[in-house]
């Protein structure tokens, strides 16, 4: 296969991985208009419609899904291998893209940044933010974040973080003249602060458990944040009833500015993991980056 052949099938992946001519040409360095012209070469010379556009997306066909599906995991393959070679230089080096949601980027990869960037200057790592579950193959993560309870068995996980727990909190001034909380379903009665799930597009339930009872209570308020920080934030404002992580709260709990409920009902629940397909050969940079993050508590 000719040289300018597997530019032009980089340049399909690329294209197909983005869904947009403008972001696909700005990953590849090249103008829109250039990256167009490329495609519709390729299209000619084997005779099929590759890509459906219209003004506002592109897709695949039938038969770009087909080539996308044979041809991508070789060019994945094609890059592990050449970031490989990197073992042969005094430091890896590349790019590791993680999704994580919003408390354990802050509480656990924020930490780790600190000291792993500094040590390795040659690797990138890209982190998106979302609290609800990511198909990490689908989106093209190298890996991803998420409580060790939740992780599919097809994966590797790797435990980067200790047992924690939700509380409920509220400011002091809140819980005067209203409702007493003897049970989580006393919670429909109250100004709660939801948390909206970006991927799942839903509300976050509240789970609770006492003596092997589950309790999953689906509140109410005026405010919806998606963002867990703005909860506490939120809560601390007075606007309600937060349900946020103990190792953020903590610090406003020891102050006196937050007063926690239902606590008998908010047990540990299992750490945070770094989860990822299996892989013949893992990069020397993302191999280094879980190295990193492996808890050893």
């Amino acid at each position: 296969m000719a040289r300018d052949e597997l530019g032009d099938l980089r340049a399909f992946l690329a294209v197909a991985e983005a869904r947009s001519f403008t972001k696909a040409a700005a990953r590849l360095g090249v103008s829109s208009s250039a990256l167009s012209h490329t495609i519709r070469s390729l299209e000619e010379r084997l005779g099929l419609r590759l890509l459906a556009r219209t003004t506002r997306s592109v897709a695949t066909t039938e038969a770009g899904e087909r080539l996308f599906n044979t041809i991508a995991p070789h060019f994945e393959q094609i890059h592990a291998e050449l970031d490989a070679l990197s073992e042969l230089r005094d430091k890896p080096s590349g790019t590791v893209r993680i999704s994580s949601g919003e408390h354990a980027a802050e509480t656990l990869l924020r930490p780790t940044l600190a000291s792993f960037l500094p040590e390795y200057p040659d690797i990138n790592v890209e982190v998106s933010i979302d609290n609800g579950l990511v198909d990490i193959v689908g989106e093209h993560f190298d890996a991803g974040v998420r409580l060790g309870e939740s992780i599919s068995k097809d994966m590797i996980a790797v435990r980067i973080g200790p047992d924690w727990r939700f509380l409920v909190v509220g400011i002091p001034d809140y819980f005067t003249g209203r409702p007493s909380l003897e049970h989580p379903s006393d919670l429909t009665r109250h100004q709660c602060i939801n948390l909206r799930l970006t991927s799942a597009g839903g509300l976050y339930a509240w789970e609770f458990e006492k003596d092997g009872r589950e309790t999953i209570v689906r509140v109410g308020g005026q405010l919806t944040y998606d963002s867990i920080l703005s909860v506490l934030h939120a809560a601390l404002d007075g606007h309600g009833l937060a349900f946020v992580p103990e190792d953020l709260a903590q610090p406003y709990i020891a102050q006196g500015r937050l007063q926690v409920a239902l606590s008998d009902w908010c047990p540990p629940i299992q750490g945070y993991h770094l989860y990822y397909p299996n892989r013949r050969l893992a990069s020397p940079a993302f191999t280094r980056f879980v190295e990193a993050l492996r808890y050893r508590g």
